[in-house]
């Protein structure tokens, strides 16, 4: 079933980055800004007049169990789906205070990672047989893997080793991405998140289906990303995933934002209890969060 989205009473469809003349903010403007967002999927509203703003360096997770909204809510940041509201003069999501864009454009300011993303990109890219580094490359163009009509220059060589480095996967630049682990071709995709030099990254349930140490090696690796300058903004249904960097956190759940504060103000086992609709416990070590379902008394 396709995702519609609904503004005001209104029945969009997709148009190009041309329609109208894009908002262009001012360099005080929020890195994100989503207003009163309502997405509808059949009869269900899985988005329900959503509102928040992101600042620049303002590390954001946003948390909530599954139905909760979150897919519909990636669907938008992404700009998957790119709603417009007819006669409405309000934009409904704006990056870097604009709610038009080419998508190549964006992708270079905004870097996507995406646990999803990564479950078919392998087969996507020649069945796997692309080297880490040209699937890096390939970033630039917002490709699977480069093409003759993709020209390549030496920097953006150098910049997609680069990147593999700065994740601490130099050594992945020349093997196959069918050869790879699960946690290899997620730093890989990271790299290619990267090689533009983006402004912010955008993070999906990244570390779904990595094991432990891939986890935890993974999310170190977005921990250095944010402390070099990367704005990150997370959403996931594990309070494990958000690192200690990030300091505000937000609580969806059945498409509305019921909280909105610091990682000690939500994620407590009162806010996350009634969350996810069970008594659960939450334990702090070295500035991650851990989890757990209480078990039922007597």
């Amino acid at each position: 079933m396709r995702w519609r989205v609904w503004w005001r009473g209104v029945w969009p469809t997709r148009t190009s980055a041309t329609t109208r003349q894009p908002q262009v903010g001012t360099p005080s403007s929020p890195l994100l800004d989503v207003t009163n967002a309502t997405v509808v999927r059949g009869l269900v509203r899985a988005l329900d007049g959503v509102t928040f703003s992101v600042n620049h360096g303002e590390h954001t997770a946003i948390l909530g169990p599954n139905g909760a909204g979150k897919s519909s809510l990636i669907r938008l940041l992404a700009l998957d789906d790119y709603p417009i509201a007819a006669g409405d003069p309000v934009p409904r999501v704006r990056w870097f205070g604009r709610d038009r864009w080419n998508v190549g454009e964006l992708r270079r300011r905004l870097g996507i990672v995406s646990g999803e993303f990564d479950a078919g990109f392998a087969w996507a890219s020649r069945r796997g047989r692309v080297s880490g580094l040209d699937a890096v490359t390939a970033g630039f163009f917002a490709s699977h893997a480069l093409f003759a009509h993709h020209v390549v220059t030496d920097s953006m060589r150098r910049d997609a080793a680069d990147a593999l480095s700065r994740v601490e996967s130099a050594s992945l630049g020349v093997k196959m991405l069918s050869e790879m682990s699960a946690g290899e071709r997620r730093r890989v995709l990271i790299a290619r998140a990267l090689v533009t030099r983006p402004e912010a990254l955008l993070l999906d349930e990244p570390t779904t289906g990595l094991d432990l140490v891939a986890r935890h090696r993974f999310m170190e690796s977005v921990r250095r990303l944010a402390r070099d300058g990367a704005t990150v903004v997370l959403v996931t249904h594990h309070a494990d995933e958000i690192i200690p960097e990030i300091r505000r956190v937000l609580l969806l759940g059945r498409g509305r934002l019921v909280r909105d504060g610091s990682p000690e103000e939500t994620l407590t086992g009162e806010s996350l209890g009634a969350l996810y609709g069970a008594p659960v416990s939450v334990k702090r070590t070295a500035g991650y969060y851990a989890v757990r379902v209480d078990p039922p008394s007597g």
